[in-house]
């Protein structure tokens, strides 16, 4: 009878969900690029299309002042009069040209 008369205090347990107070809204989201992005590329024995900055063009068409000179797999090469501007696919990406070799992988037993 005297627990009904207690008030009961329960500890407060953070969400496990909720993300970290120190990441704000601010910093969630990615940083805007200022140029153009290469989002896309459709090539198929007929035609090659980039998708850039959410616009599809054609090789040979105009993406804003920029001709659209050359699409490849990974990437599309603008060109405005002398400027040349090399969009790619995967801009952060490395490409490895050898392969990395452990010494355990070159011992003889």
């Amino acid at each position: 009878m005297l627990a009904a008369i207690l008030p009961v205090h329960a500890e407060e347990l953070p969400d496990p969900t909720r993300p970290p107070a120190l990441l704000g809204s601010a910093q969630l989201t990615a940083p805007v690029p200022a140029g153009p992005v290469l989002q896309s590329v459709l090539i198929s024995p007929q035609r090659r299309v980039a998708i850039i900055s959410g616009q599809a063009v054609k090789t040979g068409g105009k993406y804003g002042e920029y001709f659209v000179f050359k699409i490849t797999e990974s990437e599309v090469i603008l060109r405005r009069g002398k400027e040349i501007q090399t969009l790619k696919l995967f801009p952060d990406f490395v490409k490895l040209t050898g392969v990395a070799q452990t010494k355990s992988a070159h011992r003889q037993e």
